[in-house]
């Protein structure tokens, strides 16, 4: 990993020094658009409104425009903003971990410490593990000043940007408002089917299907030799409900309960006999 930003940690009189990592990265298969009568690769060029040349990014700066006015910044004019000069991050309070919303997490960064001595980053560390307690702290980075959570992560602290209270939106459903009676039957068999589920989470159990056959995909025309003129067209069929077979929610929740169950014993009744054939 390369660090993308260097800067301190803050609080009180405590001064930690640190290097911040990208903590995840995007596992998608990059495609391209090209023109489907000769596979001729589509490219975009960042042409001018007035003059209609084509410019290069060193000519390029931002712009806001209201409907009436065209401010134009420089990237010397964003520079020159106090925040972003900063490389602090300050710790604003010390807050229930409980508290923070995981509506409100976005972005995920490691910090690894980036001095001779590691203590400060340690006892940081240890105080909020032993406390159970998050940071909120805030920094700029990207010529965005940034609201954070500062947590820790096995032996690392990390950060999680989080969104701006006015970012998230408030849901209001009308359906929501009417009153649902729900009996006790009911409850009973939706925590019956909760519980058929429930086991500890393993993200190590889950894949992107998606990605997986779109590389699949992939593969196979390249080794078929289909590489840019040759059109097929892959799907999966889908099940044609027939409008007819409408279950109650007391059936579905029963249905969805015995076949859980059944799948349950049917892998029980595998591993025995596997284990009993390795015996």
């Amino acid at each position: 990993m390369r660090a993308i930003w260097k800067g301190a940690v803050a609080f009180g009189l405590v001064n930690v020094p640190v290097k911040v990592y990208s903590a995840t990265e995007d596992h998608d298969i990059s495609l391209h658009q090209v023109h489907d009568k000769d596979g001729g690769r589509i490219r975009y060029q960042r042409r001018c409104e007035v003059c209609g040349e084509v410019v290069d990014f060193k000519h390029i700066d931002k712009a806001y425009d209201d409907g009436e006015h065209t401010v134009v910044l420089t990237d010397e004019d964003l520079a020159s903003l106090p925040v972003e000069r900063s490389r602090e991050i300050e710790v604003v309070e010390f807050v229930p971990s409980d508290q923070v919303d995981p509506i409100m997490l976005d972005r995920a960064y490691y910090l690894e410490p980036d001095s001779t001595s590691t203590k400060a980053y340690v006892l940081l560390r240890r105080t909020l593990q032993e406390t159970d307690r998050t940071a909120i702290v805030q920094f700029s980075l990207r010529q965005k000043s940034r609201l954070a959570a500062l947590r820790v992560r096995g032996d690392v602290l990390m950060l999680q940007t989080l969104l701006w209270d006015d970012e998230v939106r408030e849901a209001s459903f009308p359906a929501l408002e009417e009153k649902v009676r729900i009996s006790a039957k009911e409850k009973e068999m939706s925590a019956a089917l909760v519980d058929s589920f429930s086991t500890d989470f393993d993200p190590e159990n889950f894949t992107d299907d998606y990605q997986v056959q779109l590389r699949t995909l992939i593969d196979a025309k390249i080794e078929k030799g289909d590489t840019l003129d040759t059109e097929e067209t892959f799907g999966r069929s889908e099940e044609e409900d027939d409008g007819d077979n409408v279950l109650d929610l007391m059936e579905a929740l029963r249905r969805s309960v015995e076949k859980n169950r059944e799948k349950k014993a049917d892998a029980k009744k595998a591993s025995a006999t596997t284990k009993k054939k390795g015996a």
